[in-house]
């Protein structure tokens, strides 16, 4: 999870169809702006391009019209995190809200190695952070004999991806490595560090805990 921007104002759809008897707040227009506003990820897992896609709701609408065709609660999310969140955590973080550093209040290890478990730690006692840690645990960790086999083929994406990014920081400090080199894996760097690749949150936290890492990189981690 990250910080993202949500943009506005709220798709027209979303007023139309809160007053038909069945309206639908997963219109075209809606799933085409939370794909563009998430990177395409799910905004909890930060899977990227998920195979499966639900528009979540961050606080459960419970059948209060206003909360279900709210765009302010609308979130993009894949199936495996939706399952998981359900109706049981209606206190977590809005990452959409600048006020709220999610990568300041929640730390996200996994060392990058086969079956190793993801540890989600809250910086701060409050009920929304721990309810964030918690539920992100669940997502990563799994719970359930489904939801750990879900979890596992998750944490392999994750771990490939992390993998991925530790190639280029070997390469980056490379012996021998030039400056013309440096500043083209720089740039891959910076891709790998951005909103909009997968798992940026645990690829933050690699720069963020190694002092090394943050002088070279520190610039370019998002807020």
């Amino acid at each position: 999870m990250i910080n993202i921007v949500k943009s506005q104002p709220a798709p027209a759809c979303l007023s139309v169809e809160k007053e038909k008897a069945n309206g639908d707040y997963k219109g075209e227009e809606v799933l085409n702006r939370l794909v563009e506003d998430f990177h395409n990820k799910c905004y909890l897992c930060e899977e990227k391009a998920p195979s499966t896609i639900n528009v979540e709701h961050l606080k459960p609408h419970k059948g209060d019209k206003d909360l279900e065709f709210d765009w302010n609660n609308l979130f993009l999310s894949c199936g495996h995190c939706n399952n998981t969140k359900l109706a049981k955590y209606d206190t977590i973080l809005d990452c959409t809200d600048s006020s709220q550093k999610v990568l300041e209040l929640l730390r996200f290890e996994i060392k990058p190695f086969p079956k190793e478990k993801a540890t989600i730690t809250a910086l701060d006692g409050s009920q929304d952070v721990v309810s964030t840690a918690l539920l992100l645990d669940e997502i990563y960790n799994g719970t359930t004999l489904l939801k750990k086999i879900e979890s596992s083929n998750l944490r392999s994406k994750l771990i490939e991806e992390l993998i991925s990014f530790h190639k280029l920081l070997n390469a980056y400090f490379e012996e021998g490595a030039t400056s013309e080199e440096q500043e083209e894996i720089k740039h891959k760097i910076r891709k790998k560090l951005s909103k909009a690749s997968a798992f940026t949150a645990f690829k933050y936290w690699i720069v963020k805990s190694n002092e090394g890492l943050m002088k070279e990189f520190g610039q370019l981690l998002v807020n």
